[in-house]
């Protein structure tokens, strides 16, 4: 593991261990139409936990770095300016202590920023949809707009809630893939899941994708 930069809880920058992720797969079971025929919202999981090859990819489907050698994402990006942070809460993922974490698309790495298990208080704050506490894995997108309004002025502000709604496809359809079930939520308090999350001030957040397997 190697050392990254990461605000711990009290918002003090210092240096804290990354976990690198197991390598993405390039080439699935199931076609893509096959996965879009199949995608439906899933609001019910199993007591059963995820592993780290289903998280590494779900995160690279979402961020994930395309190009060996390159810096381009699994979604499009205007300017490829790439506005949007991933966070992980976890609850039950084989590896990985509870918690909440932060994605590295760059090293493909994730960092934990926060101990214990918040899925409960994840779910309260998503207006009390109790069915999130219940999945083994949530993504939170966040986005810092700054780095897509210096360019695109007021106007960026729709460009990178487009660049969530592709990231938030490429979840949905790598959960599918994966055998998993997801859905979307956008309804919930942003500064219940800002201070919750310990989310830095430029980070607001977009979209929760509770995911785990469906019943």
């Amino acid at each position: 593991m190697t050392p990254n930069i990461f605000p711990d809880k009290t918002g003090a920058w210092g240096k804290v261990k990354s976990i690198q992720l197991p390598g993405p797969v390039v080439k699935g079971k199931i076609s893509l139409e096959e996965a879009i025929k199949k995608r439906r919202s899933r609001r019910r999981f199993e007591d059963k936990p995820l592993n780290l090859k289903q998280v590494s990819q779900v995160l690279w489907a979402a961020q994930g770095i395309t190009k060996e050698g390159g810096f381009k994402r699994a979604a499009p990006s205007a300017g490829a300016l790439y506005p949007l942070e991933i966070y992980l809460v976890v609850k039950k993922v084989e590896g990985l202590e509870p918690g909440v974490y932060h994605y590295n698309p760059a090293h493909h790495t994730i960092v934990l920023t926060l101990k214990g298990d918040y899925q409960n208080s994840l779910a309260r704050a998503c207006l009390d949809q109790m069915f999130i506490a219940n999945a083994p894995l949530c993504i939170v997108i966040t986005a810092e707009y700054e780095r897509t309004t210096i360019k695109y002025g007021e106007r960026g502000i729709r460009y990178v809630h487009m660049e969530a709604g592709h990231v938030g496809q490429n979840i949905c359809l790598e959960t599918v893939a994966l055998g998993l079930g997801t859905v979307p939520v956008g309804a919930f308090r942003d500064d219940k899941i800002s201070k919750m999350l310990n989310l830095p001030t430029e980070c607001k957040p977009l979209y929760v994708f509770p995911i785990g397997y469906a019943k």
